[in-house]
């Protein structure tokens, strides 16, 4: 979420096309699990990226609705001692470098694009973040964007209003702004809601923070604008949890990035893919 901003309010959104997925869930998205809705909240109220009041975002792999209880039998195993995972150094490691056995264990084995965003320790609100995608054999990284995220760091339990960014894995579904569609693949809501005013957590200005949005299904039903205040969870449990374009400063629960990042985020991101993104703290995502 922006500096913590919160979009105004808006009424669901009518779900059409089969790009949108039926159910895709939030953190530790347990495979065939019902993605839960999500939210996000009126003006520039400063509460909680794209969620309003009580729209924090809920950290728990698992309440937010579709978590991985268990390994998937489908996680690839550690490589080998040696380079890029006992695999030559020219070749795509055959895990996701920085993910311990337990954060593999709750991607979905039909992921093939991977969004790490990894924090420098648990209270920081600085982070960064890099694309994966499966090539077949391996998983290619691209780029490292640097990225924000909650003013207080991260947190495996999240309530609203708590300031910390939910640890865990969450599929991503949908998309929007209040720029035009510049070609996602993702199902895209171009609207006026997600004009936003106000100065973040260290007098920034937080205009143009929801120029490009990638709703982050925690606590959320996918398949719906990333404006939709439905809360599966309850609110307060929190929700708007966003990648959104960097306001240079801290968020309130989402992860955000460089604008040009974003749009090629944006870009990037492909349904067919089956895209998540797994965010935390590094000590955690090794787990």
């Amino acid at each position: 979420m922006a500096s913590s901003i919160d979009c105004p309010d808006r009424a669901p959104r009518a779900v059409s096309g089969a790009a949108r997925r039926p159910s895709a869930g939030p953190i530790r998205l347990r495979t065939g699990a019902g993605l839960w809705a999500v939210v996000l909240v009126v003006l520039a109220a400063l509460t909680g990226c794209g969620a309003g009041s009580g729209t924090g975002a809920r950290d728990d792999p698992a309440a937010a609705g579709t978590a991985r209880e268990h390994p998937s039998a489908n996680a690839p195993a550690a490589g080998a001692p040696g380079t890029a995972q006992g695999r030559p150094a020219t070749e795509a490691p055959a895990v996701i470098p920085g993910l311990g056995p337990r954060t593999r264990a709750w991607i979905p084995g039909d992921a093939r694009q991977v969004v790490v965003v990894t924090g420098r320790d648990r209270n920081a609100n600085h982070s960064t973040a890099v694309l994966y995608r499966h090539t077949g054999t391996g998983w290619e990284a691209g780029p490292v964007w640097p990225a924000r995220n909650a003013l207080r760091g991260w947190t495996d339990d999240h309530w609203a209003g708590d300031l910390r960014s939910p640890i865990g894995v969450y599929s991503l579904s949908d998309a929007g702004g209040l720029l035009p569609d510049p070609g996602a693949r993702l199902p895209y809501d171009r609207s006026d809601g997600f004009a936003v005013s106000g100065t973040g957590f260290e007098g920034e200005p937080l205009e143009g923070s929801f120029d490009y949005v990638v709703a982050i299904d925690y606590n959320r039903t996918p398949g719906t604008s990333p404006l939709d205040l439905t809360r599966p969870l309850g609110a307060d449990r929190g929700g708007g949890i966003w990648l959104h374009v960097d306001h240079d400063g801290p968020t309130q629960g989402c992860v955000s990035l460089k604008k040009q990042h974003m749009r090629d985020l944006l870009l990037a991101l492909d349904p067919a893919l089956r895209p998540v993104v797994v965010m935390g703290d590094a000590a955690s995502l090794r787990e």
